[in-house]
């Protein structure tokens, strides 16, 4: 199909789970979309000592295999619809990343259909050996985005020093139960104050809390911050069981953040799971169903300041946040993530302590300008003292690729001077655009924010 596209001299365009935030696979100016999603074997190979997994394989079907089977998982995300084709190419991470760093961390070897400059299409192997002439495809599937190099049919996943042959030693195990809580502060009562606090907190406990050995590097919490409409602010965390005291440490997590808040907040759920029963827990926290929706992310390398706090508290609380189909989720990160140097992988942000997830959602067209309007504006105000955009400095630290955003690439939005190649891939471009001029020198594989190739010398 590659080759025929390529002969007919036609856009093509690859789908593995169908969640692009953006049109770069339904593009208007798409002729052929490749659809990757009955690709779906998992086995273990023998010979390279790796688990070998289908590009349009879900999430929820890797995790469920590998658990049942081998007794192993991947730290990747908690949406099981998710396909690993274009979750992995961008760097994904999940509940477990602060034990076991990015899935990208644990990726072996990528099959990759490419298209050379004659325009003959052929299946290449690369794999992260140092002898692979072809190891420099693989880097640049350790987090630089998909759509960008060619049509990955196949990933191979072992973890780093992992030795042997047994498959139930080559990746990582998951804890064998894990602790879920939701709590939920009301916006009744909730004074900026309180707000700025509860905000705050988290973000202080976050810089006290991210290294690999700290006793808290298996919990993963999402704070959600949701518009006063909502009614909540919400806290949803897992934690590994395991570790002595996971009970008393949550206790002290949640009393650290409600420190100084005068809102007494009330716990919705809270219970010991077996890992697996767990592993799509958090997945329902931003699972918006609706037809439109706009997205938008950061990374955070410190505290939220306080003209930060005040930006999200005055657009939460504006008359025209009344979507509760928006929520801005705060994630963990930092622990093992961020013992990776940042140029081991094409994942540049290697020393954030959280990430995130901007979203709106909203089902009527007549609504389009009025949410488009309020995500931009709420954005733009937390970061105004960097131009709109959180560029990479002491305090953010860019966006994450798999969260596109086409408004990073437009000055009416970022007026930043910082484009948004840097703030996906910071100083890995121009080593990705090396690899795409070579990989991919007539800019086959293509979308509105593509890597550029590098013209050749």
């Amino acid at each position: 199909m590659v080759q025929a596209a390529a002969r007919a001299g036609k856009r093509l365009t690859v789908r593995s789970g169908g969640h692009c935030y953006e049109d770069f696979v339904d593009d208007p100016e798409s002729e052929v979309i490749v659809d990757l999603s009955q690709m779906t074997e998992i086995r273990f190979d023998a010979r390279r000592r790796a688990f070998a997994v289908d590009a349009g394989t879900p999430l929820g079907k890797v995790y469920e295999t590998l658990f049942k089977n081998w007794g192993v998982t991947l730290p990747g995300g908690s949406c099981p619809t998710v396909a690993v084709g274009g979750h992995v190419v961008g760097g994904g991470y999940g509940p477990l990343n602060r034990l076991h760093g990015l899935i990208v961390d644990h990726l072996y070897a990528v099959e990759v259909v490419v298209v050379d400059r004659s325009g003959r299409a052929s299946l290449v192997y690369a794999s992260r050996e140092r002898s692979d002439p072809n190891r420099d495809l693989w880097w640049a599937h350790t987090g630089g985005g998909g759509g960008n190099f060619g049509i990955v049919t196949r990933y191979w996943f072992r973890t780093p020093g992992a030795t042997g042959s047994d498959p139930a030693r080559l990746l990582p195990r998951p804890p064998a139960r894990v602790w879920v809580a939701s709590v939920n502060w009301p916006w009744a009562g909730m004074s900026e104050a309180s707000f700025t606090r509860l905000l705050r907190n988290y973000g202080a406990w976050h810089e006290r809390n991210s290294d690999a050995d700290s006793p808290y590097a298996g919990l993963f919490s999402r704070l959600g911050l949701m518009p006063s409409t909502a009614g909540v602010l919400n806290v949803a965390l897992q934690m590994d069981a395991t570790v002595p005291g996971a009970e008393k440490l949550i206790d002290e997590y949640l009393a650290a953040l409600g420190e100084g808040v005068d809102v007494t907040p009330f716990t919705m759920e809270r219970q010991c799971l077996p890992w697996w029963r767990a592993t799509t827990w958090l997945g329902l926290f931003t699972n918006i169903q609706t037809a439109r929706e706009d997205f938008k992310s950061a990374y955070m390398r410190a505290n939220f300041t306080p003209e930060q706090a005040a930006a999200f508290y005055r657009n939460l609380t504006s008359a025209e946040s009344a979507n509760r189909g928006a929520v801005v989720s705060i994630a963990s990160y930092g622990g093992r993530t961020n013992t990776v140097a940042s140029s081991e992988t094409a994942v540049a942000h290697r020393d954030s302590i959280m990430k995130l997830l901007y979203v709106v959602g909203w089902t009527d067209p007549a609504q389009d300008e009025a949410n488009l309007a309020w995500i931009r504006r709420l954005y733009r105000e937390v970061y105004a003292g960097s131009g709109g955009v959180p560029v990479p400095d002491e305090t953010t630290d860019g966006c994450f690729v798999n969260y596109c955003d086409t408004d990073l690439s437009d000055p009416e939005f970022n007026k930043s001077g910082v484009p948004w190649s840097t703030l996906y891939y910071k100083e890995n471009y121009p080593r990705l655009r090396r690899i795409k001029g070579k990989w991919d020198p007539r800019d086959f594989f293509r979308h509105g924010q593509s890597v550029e190739p590098a013209v050749a010398p």
